[in-house]
């Protein structure tokens, strides 16, 4: 058995980590201000806007893979853009695995968000406005800090979401060590030459990955269920 692991590479959860981290972080700081005005307007747009967020939950991983491949290579504007002005390949690359797990997990990380702002007290927000405080304060002081259990359920969700990825990751990153094999490509590539043993122990891993990161979420919003409902008692 220890033959067998010290024969396993943990490079490619490595990356998928990595991966997960830039994706989450970056997904956050763009997240913030759309789920606020997607939980506060009223718009006629708002279901528009919704339904273009939410389109990565029903449609095929390979589908969004193919189009994200298409506009990222360098035969497209997009990609012949960065290709030539930035000198970033986003066909292939960790830049590119990165711009397409944000399109990919934007919704894991969206919904949440806004569903948190929505369930805010519409007094407290108004007496934030009346006391002088702009949008971004009262986003900032007031809305995150009493949204605290959708907010650590975005950012666990879209974390776990991203490292399990395989059809996106597969497509616009292909499968290069140390570069683009993320954990589940490297699954897929361990059945596709029948090594089971070390496609056992990487889907092992990630099954008691997902099951701890969804445990952590669920135990933490059932603790806060229950000091609103003693502190309302």
């Amino acid at each position: 058995m220890s033959e067998l692991f010290n024969n396993i590479s943990f490079e490619p959860f490595l990356l998928s980590f990595k991966l997960a981290l830039f994706t989450t972080l970056i997904l956050f700081i763009l997240s913030i201000p759309l789920a606020w005005y997607l939980s506060q307007t009223k718009s006629k747009i708002k279901p528009y806007l919704e339904a273009i967020t939410a389109l990565p939950l029903v449609l095929p991983p390979s589908v969004l893979g193919f189009y994200l491949l298409t506009i990222f290579s360098t035969n497209s504007p997009i990609g012949a853009f960065f290709d030539k002005f930035f000198d970033i390949k986003l066909v292939f690359s960790f830049t590119g695995l990165v711009v397409a797990s944000c399109f990919y997990s934007l919704p894991f990380m969206i919904q949440p968000l806004q569903s948190g702002f929505e369930a805010l007290n519409k007094t407290m927000l108004e007496a934030s406005y009346i006391s002088g405080k702009s949008i971004f304060q009262t986003i900032i002081y007031i809305a995150i800090p009493n949204s605290k259990p959708a907010l650590l359920t975005a950012l666990i969700v879209t974390f776990a979401h991203t490292v399990g990825e395989f059809g996106v990751v597969l497509m616009v990153g292909g499968s290069i060590p140390d570069k683009t094999k993320v954990a589940s490509v490297a699954i897929y590539e361990f059945v596709e030459t029948m090594d089971y043993n070390s496609a056992h122990i990487y889907s092992a891993i990630m099954l008691l990955l997902s099951f701890f990161v969804l445990l952590s979420v669920y135990i933490f919003n059932h603790k806060q269920r229950q000091k609103f409902t003693e502190f309302h008692r």
